[in-house]
C-alpha cells in the first residue's frame, strides 16, 4: 500500500518559517523568543509538550492528541534549528533505520 501526504511539504514551509524567525523581534515571534532565549526555555517546552501528548493519548482524544503533537514537532523543529539539524539530517536519520 502506497500512502503519501503533505507533511513533507508542511514540514519544509515550517522550517522556512523558523529559519526567517531566526532575525526576528523576540517581543513580536515567539518562535524568535524561542532561538534567541536561553536553550532552558525551549527545552521546558518539549518536556511540557511531551507530557501533554502522553495525556492526550492516554485521554483517547484524537484531536486534542492531534494538536499536542503539533506543538511537540514546532518546539522540536526549533530545537533543533538551535544546533543546526535541519529536516534533512532527520529524514537520513530516520532512513537509516529501515535497514
Amino acid at each position: 500500500m502506497s500512502y503519501q501526504s503533505e507533511f513533507g511539504e508542511v514540514v519544509d514551509t515550517l522550517w522556512a518559517t523558523i529559519l526567517d524567525r531566526k532575525t526576528a523581534d523576540p517581543e513580536k515571534s515567539y518562535t524568535a523568543y524561542l532561538l534567541n532565549a536561553h536553550e532552558d526555555k525551549v527545552l521546558k517546552k518539549i518536556g511540557e509538550e511531551s507530557a501533554e501528548v502522553v495525556m492526550a493519548s492516554k485521554d483517547g482524544d484524537k484531536d486534542h492528541l492531534r494538536y499536542e503533537v503539533g506543538d511537540l514537532l514546532y518546539h522540536t523543529l526549533v530545537n533543533c534549528a538551535r544546533h543546526g539539524i535541519t529536516p534533512q539530517d532527520l529524514a537520513e536519520e530516520l532512513r537509516a533505520r529501515f535497514k
